[in-house]
């Protein structure tokens, strides 16, 4: 028995949604779209990383203050 990949999704599923996406945008879209979708997931790491270095100063300031 196949196990879903993902959401329910299966590999005939997942192939016919590649294939779908290749004919509404052509070959020569897709590699832009995925070089937007790459400069996202990069804008949104770098947004999570200076969150948790905001969040590690506020920590270090709030122990020099009970000190």
């Amino acid at each position: 028995m196949i196990q879903p990949l993902f959401l329910g999704l299966g590999w005939p599923e997942i192939i016919v949604i590649l294939l779908v996406v290749l004919l509404l945008f052509g070959g020569k879209k897709i590699p832009e779209l995925m070089r937007g979708a790459g400069k996202g997931v990069r804008a949104f790491k770098d947004g999570m990383k200076e969150v948790t270095t905001d969040e590690d100063i506020d920590k270090k300031e709030e122990k020099q203050s009970e000190q």
